[in-house]
């Protein structure tokens, strides 16, 4: 079975609803709550590494990291 994901405006979910719905397709919405504590956890962490300084540039890592 395939999976879409696809990103319509208010108008188009309603059409695309009753389409769907017509077909006898099953869907799932999912309105992207909240992201789950540890990513949470892991952007924080993330930030304050910038912020004290542990980062270095996409140039640095370039170097550090060819790609060959």
């Amino acid at each position: 079975m395939a999976a879409y994901v696809i990103y319509p405006t208010d108008e188009q979910e309603k059409f695309m609803k009753a389409f769907l719905e017509a077909l006898e397709i099953s869907f799932v919405k999912d309105d992207e709550g909240e992201l789950p504590p540890h990513v949470l956890a892991g952007i924080a962490r993330g930030e304050a590494d910038i912020v004290a300084g542990r980062f270095v540039t996409f140039e640095e890592f370039k170097k550090k990291y060819p790609a060959d």
